[in-house]
């Protein structure tokens, strides 16, 4: 492997998805080898405190990194080896043959998170397809069958996710809901990749600001509300779910499994719409646990999943170049 070239490839690589776009990520150069870790500041301890969206996160960077790699001829693997107390995931090294992957770069720049309106959701041979991916690896991927029961379980995740402090207070420090915004093009949440309107994201800017002063007086429920439902918008609820027993190392494997999945339905026509809030609130987690019939700790992830009506906006990037996104 040419860590020369590796590094040339690296900002297509920063195109995995992350919660909040945090891009939690670090890479760092050692002689014949490439450490992956993580740098605490772009963690999120209040919206996630198992650390399950990070190391999903990290996961599906990792198998960016490889599908990059091997689009550009490069022959990498990747050998895991999780310390938390090390912040580290593993090691990107040579390898004697090409990562074997159906996807390429072309799709990994393309893909994008899409909170919009769908015209249809996956067809039975695409949620197929994405089990198919999961069940390779001990998983499974679920449609969540009672969309009724789904939308208000999505209203009180959204309650309680605006009723803690904490993690609005978080959720805050990562909104970019102006062009105005110093980190505008290099991370976190802006108002075009949220689908909100100029007036929408003015109006989330001015509760948010005010938050601290009214969040007894019914601010938490005003703003979950105002979030409406997102299955109004047309797709279906597609479920990540990973096998038992998972340890932070399996679930940082499940974050591969889960860019899988993405590009497979990104290679469909489809996008996904990311509904964290559901498994991490305890008691929508259960809920929706029970719905399944699985065991709430087996779920991993939740998207809304359709054929999008239009085109979304690309989420920023640190790497590329400072105030660029990388389109």
């Amino acid at each position: 492997m040419s860590l020369a070239a590796f590094r040339a490839l690296e900002p297509l690589c920063w195109r995995a998805p992350s919660a909040h776009n945090t891009q939690p990520w670090r890479l760092d150069h050692r002689g014949g080898e490439v450490r992956v870790g993580w740098d605490r500041a772009d963690a999120l301890p209040a919206a996630d405190p198992t650390g399950r969206d990070l190391r999903l996160s990290l996961g599906a960077f990792v198998e960016t990194c490889l599908v990059v790699a091997a689009d550009a001829g490069l022959r990498m693997t990747f050998v895991a080896d999780h310390c938390a107390d090390e912040r580290r995931v593993g090691w990107l090294r040579a390898s004697p043959h090409r990562y074997d992957t159906p996807f390429g770069a072309m799709q990994v720049l393309t893909r994008r998170t899409h909170r919009g309106r769908f015209s249809a959701g996956p067809q039975a041979a695409v949620v197929a397809a994405v089990d198919a991916v999961a069940r390779a690896r001990g998983g499974a991927v679920r449609t969540v069958p009672d969309a009724g029961l789904l939308a208000r379980l999505l209203r009180v995740a959204d309650r309680r996710m605006y009723g803690d402090p904490a993690v609005v207070g978080e959720l805050r420090s990562w909104l970019r809901l102006t062009p105005a915004h110093p980190d505008y093009r290099l991370d976190g949440l802006t108002d075009r990749c949220l689908n909100l309107s100029g007036r929408e994201a003015t109006a989330l800017r001015a509760a948010l600001a005010a938050y601290p002063g009214l969040r007894r007086l019914g601010l938490p429920r005003l703003l979950a509300a105002a979030s409406g439902n997102p299955l109004a918008l047309g797709g279906a609820v597609l479920v990540l779910v990973g096998p038992a027993g998972m340890d932070d190392a399996a679930q940082v494997e499940f974050g591969r499994v889960l860019a899988r999945t993405w590009l497979t339905l990104h290679a469909a026509g489809l996008a996904a719409h990311p509904l964290s809030q559901l498994v991490d609130a305890p008691a929508t987690r259960d809920a929706l646990g029970s719905l399944l019939g699985v065991a709430p700790e087996r779920l991993l992830h939740v998207a809304r999943v359709g054929r999008p009506v239009g085109p979304a906006a690309p989420s920023a990037r640190r790497v590329g170049g400072v105030g660029r996104s990388v389109r």
